[in-house]
């Protein structure tokens, strides 16, 4: 009988298809240069903020990073960006998996050392840390990895603390009446939509939904103990809270739903592959690719005989029968 180490060693290490290890790596990397590009740019301005302004993050002491400058930050962002594109292609995923790693990080500490800390990014840069050790991987490789698995699930755990963390953090600082308190309707107040404002108008909603989000938060690691089929759906149902969110307080979480999708099977997704097919639907060629499934003869096949009703053919190929 396996020992409790052993099981949840298993556990760690559950083999997934390597289909879905590229899917996630691409994935990721190609999240990293949008987040470039799209979600912090602001993170360059800092390049021109007076130097005293900078409190470096732990992890920056401990480091002993520069103060930001235009060089140093300009280099990062377009360094980071042009191996993020590469990283994507699931190329030296090594090399490049642990250069996007430290450059992100790095990244990510410029643009917290200014007062203020967002935990969205926990699980992406847990995802950053651990894929370079999934391995190569290629679309569509229906082959089993426990590397890519292990990385997978670490990736998974570090979602999932994120919620229960999130609500010890809520807890241990806001106490109780965090969740009889007036949170959720500041937040409306600051950054609020028009949906936001109707809901508002609910006598106790908005204490509901306090309470909602603190047992939500605290119950999230139940998605380990759920078969596949119950799992997807709670992880669904994490995708839904997120989509509430934004359409109410303006609040994304992006980086943390890319991390979240460690938990989905993308082998499945093949947007290249549905293209092509797409593609030649449109052409009207429905020839498969790589001449699969073609049902030409050769040139030596001869088509068989049609023989009268009752009669079967022989060993030697002439008709058997009354």
């Amino acid at each position: 009988m396996d020992g409790p180490v052993s099981v949840v060693g298993r556990w760690l290490t559950e083999a997934v298809p390597r289909g879905r290890i590229a899917a996630f790596r691409t994935l990721v990397y190609l999240f990293v240069a949008g987040d470039l590009v799209f979600f912090t740019p602001w993170v360059r301005t800092h390049a021109s903020v007076p130097g005293e302004l900078y409190q470096p993050l732990f992890v920056g002491r401990m480091l002993h990073l520069p103060t930001p400058t235009d060089l140093l930050v300009d280099g990062v962002f377009w360094t980071l960006l042009v191996l993020a594109l590469l990283a994507a292609t699931g190329r030296a995923p090594r090399l490049l998996g642990w250069s996007v790693c430290a450059l992100y990080l790095y990244w990510m500490i410029i643009a917290m050392s200014y007062g203020k800390v967002d935990h969205d990014r926990f699980g992406l840069l847990v995802a950053l840390a651990v894929l370079p050790t999934a391995g190569r991987a290629r679309h569509g490789d229906p082959t089993r990895t426990e590397a890519g698995g292990w990385a997978l699930r670490v990736t998974q755990i570090a979602v999932v603390c994120t919620y229960f963390l999130a609500a010890w953090a809520k807890l241990r600082f806001g106490g109780p009446e965090w969740m009889t308190g007036s949170v959720l309707a500041r937040a409306i107040i600051r950054r609020g939509t028009d949906l936001a404002d109707l809901i508002a108008q609910v006598p106790y909603l908005l204490i509901v939904a306090q309470f909602g989000i603190i047992a939500f938060e605290l119950l999230s690691p139940v998605v380990f103990l759920l078969p596949e089929r119950w799992r997807l759906a709670m992880v669904g149902f994490f995708y839904s809270f997120h989509a509430v969110t934004m359409a109410t307080i303006t609040i994304s979480f992006a980086p943390h739903l890319v991390a979240m999708t460690a938990f989905l099977p993308l082998e499945r997704v093949r947007p290249v592959v549905r293209l092509r097919r797409l593609a030649r639907r449109r052409t009207g060629d429905d020839t498969p690719p790589d001449g699969a499934g073609s049902a030409e003869p050769g040139p030596t096949a001869e088509a068989a005989p049609v023989l009268p009703a009752g009669q079967a053919p022989a060993a030697g190929g002439r008709p058997v029968g009354p």
